[in-house]
């Protein structure tokens, strides 16, 4: 339990007292004495833990879309059969694209036939301008003619080039081509087990676009990783660790404990699904995943669960009933000297506004001790100091303890403690 959640619990405890003064009016009217049930500080085991609610997921997952449009024509899958990676899942008609292919390739013959006869008119412009070169040293051929024959090699050096470009384009448009029609064959990108399948043959599977998501053919997930994932509030999340164990029970299998371990924390908050509209006290939650130890082999994803995450483990230490624990305002507080607790054991409630302790008993009165607290377990709070092992307290009932004042006259009835008992289940 976190800091938070104990003031929380304190507060409550603080309406239900509210709810009882008229019983202790009565009670008071009685010989003036407050029935209180009494118990002792004693040292115990006490387990810290987080307890939230979360689903199931596997660690891997891929959500298989479609990059082509069309119909399909071939499903080899159902929803829970396992799969290896490469395996056919599905086959769209390719029938389309297969006619785009053979298009592209003989486009890309057509440009290697220009290529072919550009190349042959070059060497002929070249060759003609070499002898036309060798004349023109003997006067037989006129200026004009020389420069019009070099012109025109360098005019068919041109065209070869683009003729060359041309090639390189229409092999790029083949490749491209003969990419979609491979995308009308969709196969395993890993091995796994179908979760989801939301096609049917004959179906048509659409494309997505900016404003659209397209067709969400199947789901593919690795369930030898199961993850369990929860939301911790924000006054939670810093007592969680990378490593803690955690202890989930899944609904569908009632009565199994299964165990694991913090795998992940979120960085940011989990976002509300419309921010605009979210009250600005809102709760706060991140998302922590739990890697299960040993998960069952009939779990499937998006199962309800709820998770113990422990947080802190102490052994031996001094313990108070959550009961016994209140609230008082420093103003109405008379902090006791007590030669038998060392100074530095003593609670620091100077500061406080809202000073923490529990009533010692004395006699068949009561004064009021502040205490310092550390973790809280399942039943039990940690003292860290102002009380010492053995010292009687009293432990309810609620309602009693949130009247109490110091030197209240109580006629006590002493609770059944165990010797050494734990504060939290792990």
């Amino acid at each position: 339990m976190s800091k938070a959640g104990k003031r929380t619990l304190i507060g409550t405890v603080v309406v239900v007292g509210l709810g009882a003064m008229s019983v202790l009016a009565v009670q008071r009217g009685q010989g003036g004495e407050v029935e209180v049930i009494t118990g002792s500080v004693q040292v115990r085991d006490l387990v810290e833990q987080v307890s939230t609610t979360g689903r199931i997921e596997p660690k891997t997952q891929v959500d298989i879309t479609t990059d082509v449009a069309g119909r399909i024509i071939e499903l080899t899958v159902e929803e829970g059969d396992d799969v290896e990676e490469g395996q056919l899942l599905l086959q769209i008609d390719p029938a389309r694209f297969q006619a785009s292919v053979d298009q592209a390739e003989a486009q890309v013959l057509q440009a290697r036939a220009t290529l072919a006869l550009r190349q042959a008119t070059y060497d002929q412009a070249e060759r003609n301008a070499e002898r036309l070169t060798a004349l023109a040293g003997n006067n037989y051929v006129t200026t004009e003619e020389l420069e019009r024959a070099v012109t025109q090699v360098d005019v068919e050096a041109r065209q070869l080039e683009a003729a060359e470009h041309a090639v390189e384009q229409a092999e790029a448009r083949l490749a491209e081509t003969e990419d979609v029609l491979k995308k009308t064959t969709i196969r395993a990108p890993m091995s796994g087990r179908v979760t989801r399948l939301n096609v049917e043959r004959g179906e048509t599977a659409v494309v997505g676009t900016m404003n659209n998501p397209g067709s969400l053919l199947l789901t593919v997930a690795d369930m030898s990783v199961v993850e369990a994932v929860v939301k911790v509030d924000e006054t939670d999340i810093p007592g969680v660790n990378i490593g803690d164990r955690a202890f989930v029970e899944i609904d569908a299998f009632p009565g199994v404990q299964f165990e694991g371990w913090v795998s992940e924390i979120g960085n940011s908050s989990i976002v509300p699904i419309n921010p605009a509209s979210q009250a600005g006290n809102q709760a706060i939650d991140f998302e922590v995943r739990v890697t299960l130890d040993a998960p069952p082999e009939a779990i499937r994803p998006d199962l309800s669960l709820t998770a113990d995450i422990v947080t802190e483990v102490r052994e031996g230490v001094l313990a108070v009933p959550i009961a016994a624990l209140t609230l008082r305002d420093q103003g109405d507080v008379e902090i006791l000297e007590n030669e038998n607790i060392p100074a530095t054991e003593r609670p620091d409630v100077l500061r406080q506004r809202d000073v923490e302790g529990v009533f010692v008993v004395d006699g068949n009165r009561v004064r009021f001790q502040p205490v310092s607290v550390g973790i809280a377990g399942q039943d039990y709070f940690e003292v860290t100091g102002g009380v010492q092992s053995g010292t009687e307290i009293v432990t309810g009932s609620y309602q009693s303890i949130r009247e109490l004042e110091d030197g209240a006259t109580i006629r006590a009835t002493r609770e059944e403690q165990e010797a050494n008992g734990t504060g939290g289940a792990a």
